[in-house]
Parts: structure tokens; C-alpha cells; sequence
């Protein structure tokens, strides 16, 4: 018998997968038991509603897939009166995903979504690649001092596990990663998708409206797993990781690397029972190898 049962923060998961903002809608549920999971996290969120980028937004590549949605939503009141009551039947935790232009923005998100009792943490999306912050030339997750003002004051107004969501497009993510901490978030997850682009050679055009977009899957998976084992290395929280998570071995490669949990994202567009199929896989791993917890698992790297 193992125990597949971990902690972030505050936030105790049964299992440590989780599927990643905007890859898992709940439609799946038809096809797939959600509750399986460890948490559910929900689509990023911003104060007002968003239209995102012009089409095409989604195209294949080698090992991966671009996206350029832009951050489409409704906005924060439409999440609550529309999108919350049908997440409400999920009997595993509910993540929230926020993103901003400022600091105030993120401020009145995570105010009004310490309200809503069956949201259990906030995850702070510092890095889509899609967005524009305000007047910021960069993700507000390439820089340090502006990851630390976010995060600071979501700290600052809920007592929700706070999780920074950061980027694979810096030059060192432990200078972000260390930021992200001494702000006060109580995990990091990383990374987010890689700006990419992919060009049509018939048009002449880049084959995204955007032109860029953010690229995931399996072709990122050796630069995420370098990043969580760097931030695992210089910081005391749980690291989250993502990044071309296929299968339950890829998972099992993150959690040596120091990943307390992890999501999978891209997987679900081929596969929607794909993280489930992962939970069986890493409890199967753990029996075979005699590891009887999770965290016995975790930084378990052999160097």
C-alpha cells in the first residue's frame, strides 16, 4: 500500500496531479472521473473580461503545439455567477488562476476570491506569454522585483495558499524563483509555455494571428525539468511542475527533479484521460520501486 497524498501550502491533495489552467474543462467530466485527481485548477481569470488574440490561435509543431488564446475570459463576475456554481460538484480541491496588468488588479482578484468557499487556492499566472501587461514591455514573471510586488500583495489580502506560476523565458529562474518566496507565495509552478512561432511557406505569413505564441508539450519538457530541479535547489517551498507531461514516467521524472506535484496540460488535448491514467501510473511506479510516500519520491535525484 503507498500514499500517494501531498501537501502545498495549505492545500492537501490526495494524489499530486493536477491538470493545468485552460488545458481541462469540465466538460471532460463526460469522459473522464475529475474527482480522481488531486485539484482541479480553472481557467486563468482576469478582473475584466478579455476577447484574446486574433485567430488562428492554436497550431501543431514537432513535439508540441503553439497556443495564442490571450487570456479569453469573462472577467472575475462572470466566473463567480457562471463558472463557479458547476465547479461547485467537484469533491477535489479548486484552484483559481489569476492574472492582471498591476498589482491592484491582482489585489482584487485574490480579495474577492478569499470569499468564495470553495475556491482552496489561487494560483498567481505571472507568465502567459500571450499578454501584454499594462505598459510592461515584459512578463511581469521576467522580472524579479515586479514578480515580488505581485505576489506581495495577493499575500498581503488572502490567507489562500498562494502559488506564482512562472516562466521559462528568463535567463535565471532562480533569481525569480527566490522572489517569488521571500514575497510570501507558498509554491511555485513552473514553467509556463515557451514563445514560439511557426510560419506558413505557402502564405508567407506566420501561421498564428498573434504571430508568436506560447509553445508546450513534449519539446519542452528537458528545459522545464532543468528549471523546477534549479528552483527546487534554491528555495524551502513545494515546486509544482509542468512542462510536456505525457505519461506517468515524465511525471515521475519531474517529482525526482524536486516536484511535490505536477500538471499536465498539453496531454489533455490528445488524451483527455491522460492525468488520471497518470495517478495509476505513479502509484504502479511506487509499489514496483517500494516507495511507500510521495514525498520519499521528491528531489530523489541520483547526482
Amino acid at each position: 500500500m503507498v500514499s500517494l497524498e501531498t501537501k502545498i501550502g495549505r492545500l492537501k491533495l490526495k494524489n499530486p496531479v493536477m491538470v493545468a489552467s485552460g488545458t481541462f474543462g469540465t466538460e471532460y467530466g463526460e469522459l473522464v472521473d475529475i474527482n480522481k485527481l488531486g485539484a482541479y485548477i480553472a481557467k486563468t481569470i482576469t478582473l475584466n473580461a478579455r476577447i484574446g488574440n486574433p485567430p488562428p490561435r492554436v497550431c501543431e509543431t514537432p513535439s508540441g503545439m503553439l497556443n495564442s488564446i490571450g487570456l479569453e475570459n469573462g472577467g472575475l463576475d462572470d466566473f463567480i455567477k457562471n463558472k463557479v456554481p458547476g465547479l461547485k460538484r467537484l469533491k477535489i480541491p479548486l484552484v483559481a488562476s489569476i492574472a492582471g496588468d498591476d498589482a491592484a488588479e491582482f489585489k482584487e482578484l485574490a480579495r474577492t476570491l478569499r470569499k468564495v468557499k470553495k475556491i482552496s487556492a489561487l494560483e498567481v499566472n505571472l507568465s502567459c506569454p500571450n499578454v501584454k501587461h499594462g505598459n510592461r514591455g515584459f512578463l511581469i514573471a521576467q522580472d524579479e522585483d515586479a514578480t515580488y510586488e505581485i505576489i506581495e500583495a495577493v499575500r498581503k489580502v488572502t490567507t489562500l495558499t498562494v502559488i506564482a506560476k512562472l516562466s521559462a523565458n528568463v535567463t535565471d529562474i532562480r533569481v525569480i524563483a527566490k522572489a517569488a518566496e521571500r514575497a510570501g507565495a507558498d509554491a511555485l509552478s513552473l514553467i509556463n509555455t515557451i514563445v514560439g512561432m511557426a510560419v506558413n511557406i505557402d502564405t508567407m505569413k506566420p501561421v498564428l494571428g498573434n504571430v508568436t505564441g506560447g509553445l508546450s508539450g513534449p519539446a519542452i519538457k528537458p528545459i522545464a525539468l532543468r528549471m523546477v530541479r534549479e528552483a527546487y535547489n534554491c528555495t524551502k517551498i513545494p515546486v509544482i511542475g509542468i512542462g510536456g507531461i505525457m505519461d506517468y514516467k515524465d511525471a515521475v521524472e519531474f517529482m525526482l527533479c524536486g516536484a511535490s506535484a505536477i500538471q499536465v496540460g498539453t496531454a489533455n488535448f490528445i488524451n483527455p484521460a491522460a492525468s488520471t491514467g497518470i495517478v495509476k501510473g505513479i502509484e504502479g511506479y511506487m509499489a514496483k520501486n517500494g516507495i511507500k510516500e510521495i514525498k520519499n519520491l521528491v528531489g530523489a535525484l541520483k547526482t
